[in-house]
Order: structure tokens, then sequence, then C-alpha cells
């Protein structure tokens, strides 16, 4: 193997880890980063700080200046991506564990091949991958089934129909960022459906009194380093390693967080932040892992647009 063959092994083992962890590992850090921060007006600085730095950036290396057009698009995307679906996440995650959260967000590819399928002209799934979506339905049944056993994990109602809302958000904003007029450029797109996204998750934590309720005293140093993980690690090193990863590899490989990433929160949610498991989500836990790498690997589809890859 010649020097260069070796370092390219490295980056991309490199840029996979970025991926499988920092992403996975963002579930909890909203969990931290909620407690004491509102989630939208969190989720909003969030964006909003990642969605300038991404877009002066490029702007700096020469790309061209997005047109109206391109601005309302990314208005769109972002409303469905950043404020219906991030923030309904992070919303949930106020009243649902973060391992829970990932394991239901995790589903969100099943939820994009049959909205794919059943759109016009949509892309017929192969059996393997129709397969997979029945498993996954199998697997959030079984997560969410109600279960009154002494020990068992209460789920909170609210934050289940916040955390499902907000993966079929997830999958139409995805669906519409790949025929939607947006720059070619997945930074500048990025950038831009963070900003507008990051924007609307800003106005709507302001509509809903979240600054009425928030108490700068009681906002720990755990949530706001949350809040500078989720910034950096998140939404600008996970995003550029993602993007590298969709130039240099192939699809089924760049996608293959989409089934790593909700074992990673599990893990980090048991360990680290103390969460206690049911026995039903022992169960559906792998069961749903198993359904996300039949609709991934057997896809007929182009892997995920840049601008949609990251729910949380």
């Amino acid at each position: 193997m010649s020097p260069e063959q070796r370092a390219q092994r490295w980056r991309l083992a490199g840029a996979l880890a970025a991926v499988y962890v920092l992403w996975g590992s963002t579930y909890l850090a909203i969990k931290v980063a909620v407690e004491t921060l509102p989630p939208f007006l969190m989720a909003g600085t969030r964006f909003m700080t990642a969605g300038v730095l991404l877009y002066a950036w490029t702007r700096w290396r020469g790309e061209s200046a997005p047109h109206r057009r391109q601005w309302r698009s990314a208005a769109i995307a972002g409303g469905l991506l950043m404020l219906m679906s991030n923030g309904l996440v992070c919303w949930a995650e106020k009243r649902i564990d973060s391992s829970l959260a990932a394991l239901l967000v995790g589903t969100v590819p099943l939820w994009m091949m049959l909205l794919d399928w059943i759109r016009p002209r949509g892309a017929r799934p192969s059996m393997p991958t129709i397969a997979g979506v029945l498993v996954g339905v199998l697997g959030v049944a079984l997560l969410v089934w109600p279960e009154n056993r002494p020990g068992s994990v209460a789920l909170d109602f609210a934050g289940v129909a916040a955390l499902l809302t907000a993966t079929l958000c997830w999958s139409l904003g995805s669906i519409y960022s790949r025929t939607a007029d947006l720059p070619r450029s997945p930074l500048l797109s990025t950038a831009m459906q963070m900003l507008c996204g990051g924007f609307l998750q800003f106005t709507a934590g302001s509509l809903l009194g979240e600054w009425h309720a928030f108490d700068p005293a009681r906002v720990t140093a755990g949530s706001v380093l949350s809040l500078a993980y989720l910034l950096v690690a998140g939404s600008l090193i996970g995003f550029t390693a993602y993007i590298w990863l969709l130039r240099n590899t192939s699809p089924a490989v760049a996608s293959s967080y989409a089934f790593v990433n909700p074992l990673v929160a599990v893990l980090l949610g048991v360990y680290l932040g103390h969460e206690k498991l049911g026995s039903r989500t022992w169960f559906a836990a792998p069961v749903i892992v198993l359904a996300v790498v039949l609709v991934v690997l057997f896809k007929k589809t182009p892997a995920p647009a840049a601008g949609a890859a990251e729910v949380s």
C-alpha cells in the first residue's frame, strides 16, 4: 500500500469516526443543553451561528451569492428540517430520554423511502427495502407500546408524538431539498438552510414565550458547553466530515451513519447520561437498527442530500 493510499484510509476512518461518534453524541448533548436552556431558542442559536460561519466561509472561497428563489427554497427546507424536525427533537428531549429519542429519530430512512415511493413517479423500492420498512414499523411499535409492568419506563405521549412528527418533517424536507432550487455547493446550500431554519427556530421560541421562562441565573455550565459542542462538533466538524465522505466513498458507506448513530446514542445515554432502558427498548433497538440497515444498504435511490443528513 502506497503512502497516499494509507493516508486516504486514515482520512476515511477519521471521517467515519466523526460522523458516527459526533452525530451519535448530539442526542445526549441536546438532553443536557435543554435542561436549563429553552429548546427552540437553544436550537436557533446553534443553527444561526453555524449558518453564519458556513455562509461566510463559502462566500470567502468564491461561491456566488444565491438568488431570491434559492433563499425561498432554503427557507422551506430549513422550516421542515430545522424548525419542525430538529426543533421538535429538542423540545421532546425535555420529556424523553436521549437514547429513546435517538431510536425513534433513527427510523428517518424508513419514512424517506416510503414517501419517495408513494410520491408521483417515485422510486419503487426493492423487496429487502420493503421488508426493512415493515420491520421498522414493528420496532417502533415495540418501543412505544404501553407497558404497565412494575419497573417499566413510561414514555411521555407528547414527547413520542413530537419525535414521530419530527421524523416525518425531516423526511419531507429531505425529499424536497433533492429537487428544490438550491445552490449546487452542498456547503452553501446547508449554510442557507441553517440560517433560515435557525431564524425560524428562534422566532418560534420567542412566540412560544421561551424568553419569559428563561432565567439566565439558572443556566448551568453543562448546558452552555453542550450548546457549544452541538455547534462545533455536531454542525461544523460532523457535517464537513459527511461532505468529504459523500465525495470520496460510496453512498452506502456515507449513509451508514444512519444505523450507527442510534447505537452510539443509546450507549452514551446509558453510560454517560445514566438513562434507564426498559425491557421493551432492549427488544426494539436491534429490530429498528436491522430495519435501517436493510433500507440503507438495499435502497435504489441515491444517498441523502448533503443538506439533509443530520436530524439532531
